[in-house]
């Protein structure tokens, strides 16, 4: 099958589904990187019938929902196109297109302790400019190290390091980042200190564990989000100002950053888990991250 074949079976496909991954078109015709970007050159911007999003799937655009005739003229001995739709009992059914993929995900989350507190000495104004520079300087941290922030929870952040990109050194990573906002927010209470009168204290919590990462939600609002044991919310709670690892990958990269441990003094296991993890406050030998 060549590319203008293969072009218009995407577009059938795109047309009556309306968006699909990459990585299912990759399945679904067996494409190599060189085939897949071209198909995404003539979709978005030769014909400018689809859209991309997140870097992850196509989106149909196309006037009026529909394509009124095929890109490529075909001979009488091309068969048509296979169109995935509902089969009768003696139908053959399509390939169905994964909603959702597992993956070994490190999730880090981070939260400022005694926020209400916060809020109570703050005015509204004050406390959204806390709570913003609070935000901008754990985005940093976060970028530096290639994570993705998949929510931001009132004055909580949710990391995923594995989700979209992948390294192989995802939880030493997230431990880095981890390490690197409450050393960050040392920094900026300074500032905080000295024009707002406050000083902030984090809690981070990591975990590395097999998850499931699909779209969630629903009215008009969906977001990538990950589900499956300790890792969708970062795994155990630290004491503030420190930070707690879990999952095998996530403590032997604890290990290797010459983490000092704090034995589980103060921390909190997570419900229904039966390991506390490794709390955190501190490097020794290692760089400010």
């Amino acid at each position: 099958m060549d590319l203008f074949e293969v072009l218009d079976q995407v577009i059938d496909l795109l047309r009556s589904r309306g968006r699909v991954s990459y990585r299912a078109l990759r399945v679904q015709f067996n494409l190599n990187d060189e085939t897949l970007e071209a198909l995404k050159s003539e979709l978005i911007e030769v014909h400018q019938i689809a859209a991309d999003q997140g870097g992850t799937m196509l989106v149909w655009t196309g006037a009026g929902g529909a394509r009124q005739e095929p890109l490529l003229r075909r001979s009488p001995s091309t068969p048509p196109p296979r169109i995935p739709k509902a089969q009768g009992p003696q139908g053959t059914a399509e390939p169905r297109v994964p909603d959702a993929e597992r993956r070994q995900l490190t999730v880090l989350f981070c939260d400022l302790v005694d926020s209400t507190a916060l809020a109570s000495q703050l005015d509204p104004e004050e406390l959204r400019e806390v709570v913003r520079a609070y935000q901008d300087t754990c985005a940093e941290v976060v970028q530096r190290f290639e994570g993705h922030i998949a929510q931001y929870l009132g004055d909580g952040l949710l990391v995923y390091f594995g989700y979209p990109q992948a390294h192989e050194d995802d939880a030493q990573r997230a431990v880095r980042a981890g390490l690197g906002m409450i050393e960050a927010l040392e920094t900026l209470n300074t500032r905080l200190g000295r024009n707002n009168g406050v000083q902030l204290a984090v809690r981070v919590g990591i975990h590395t564990g097999l998850v499931v990462v699909g779209e969630m939600g629903g009215g008009g609002r969906q977001e990538q989000l990950a589900l499956g044991g300790n890792a969708e919310r970062g795994g155990p709670t630290p004491r503030p100002g420190g930070a707690q690892f879990g999952g095998d990958q996530c403590l032997h990269a604890s290990a290797a950053l010459g983490a000092v441990c704090l034995s589980g003094a103060g921390l909190t296991p997570a419900q229904g888990r039966g390991d506390a993890g490794v709390g955190v406050s501190r490097r020794a030998g290692e760089r400010r991250a």
